[in-house]
């Protein structure tokens, strides 16, 4: 009998280490799945969640502006967004930029109007959960001085394998009095792969639950959602601001075609927008790249953990 009970013992030993190692397996396995890593090369930072590429950040000085792309999706490792498109060219992904700048256009195609250059970015941390990196950009016409430039930093994080956090923060600052007269060019904004926008079924939506461009543009809001389903996967991305953003909760130019930006230009008092020098302008989004639509992916709640994000500007 003490034979059969020390067999048992042992077994139940055996089972419990092996069922301990299989978790064990799991988890690595998990966080492996979710680890993170960047590449600064020649004209681009290269950023991976488990050893597959999540986006680029391209800042070569012939572009328009430094832009994300691909910004691939969390279930499809498919971009979400499109690097350029047709009748509007300077849709480049995910972007910062504006039109109307003392002058200038630091928004759409031909650089002789002006480009947001980068003096090169530095990647300042990485951890096996977190990318960060910060870069100095020129809003600049050629031949002439600079007029702002603006200090970014991106922090990059996967909390899950369905989500995908990139954070960004710029802090615009006046190289010279600065004047931006009324444009809907302006700010962080987003074009979403064809076949995902409205026009092909995809899904438009703002934290009040408005959809389509009909029901969200020009409506204070936020933030808002682009999803829509390729083949049996659905996936989407969010652009959430920051309460502490000057404007909040901006006013959002939106498109059926996949276009969406929340953007305050449109909407100025007196349509402009004075910056003495030296003023400096934060501004803080983060963007949601996630599986799902925008309530499978909860992004009622991930605003409001953002929101509890109060650093000091």
């Amino acid at each position: 009998m003490k034979y059969k009970i020390r067999f048992f013992s042992i077994l139940l030993i055996v089972l419990g280490c092996s069922a301990l190692t299989l978790a064990k397996s799991i988890a690595s396995t998990d966080t492996n799945q979710l680890k993170l890593t960047a590449k600064l090369e020649e004209n681009q930072i290269t950023v991976t969640v488990g050893g597959k590429v999540f986006t680029c950040y391209k800042f070569d000085k012939s572009q328009k502006c430094p832009y994300f792309w691909p910004v691939n999706g969390p279930a499809s490792g498919e971009t979400i967004t499109t690097e350029t498109s047709q009748p509007y060219p300077h849709h480049h992904s995910l972007f910062f930029g504006c039109d109307r700048v003392n002058g200038g256009n630091y928004w759409q195609e031909s650089n002789e109007q002006g480009q947001i250059i980068s003096q090169g970015p530095r990647i300042i941390k990485i951890l096996d959960n977190r990318i960060t990196f910060v870069d100095e950009c020129l809003w600049q016409q050629p031949g002439k001085e600079p007029v702002i430039s603006d200090h970014r930093t991106v922090t990059i994080t996967a909390p899950s394998t369905d989500l995908r956090f990139i954070d960004f923060e710029i802090a615009l600052e006046p190289l010279t009095d600065i004047q931006i007269l009324k444009t809907n060019h302006s700010l962080f904004s987003a074009r979403v792969a064809p076949e995902l926008s409205v026009k092909s079924g995809g899904t438009l939506i703002n934290a009040e639950g408005k959809t389509s461009e009909k029901e969200t543009w020009g409506i204070a809001s936020p933030w808002c959602d682009y999803s829509g389903t390729r083949g049996s996967v659905t996936e989407g991305i969010a652009i959430i601001q920051h309460p502490r953003n000057r404007w909040f909760p901006s006013k959002w130019f939106t498109r059926d075609y996949g276009f969406f930006s929340p953007t305050p230009m449109f909407w100025l008092e007196d349509d402009r927008l004075e910056l003495s020098k030296g003023q400096v302008l934060t501004l803080r989004y983060r963007v949601v790249i996630h599986a799902g639509d925008a309530k499978t992916a909860k992004i009622s709640d991930i605003f409001q953990q953002y929101s509890q994000i109060n650093r000091e500007y």
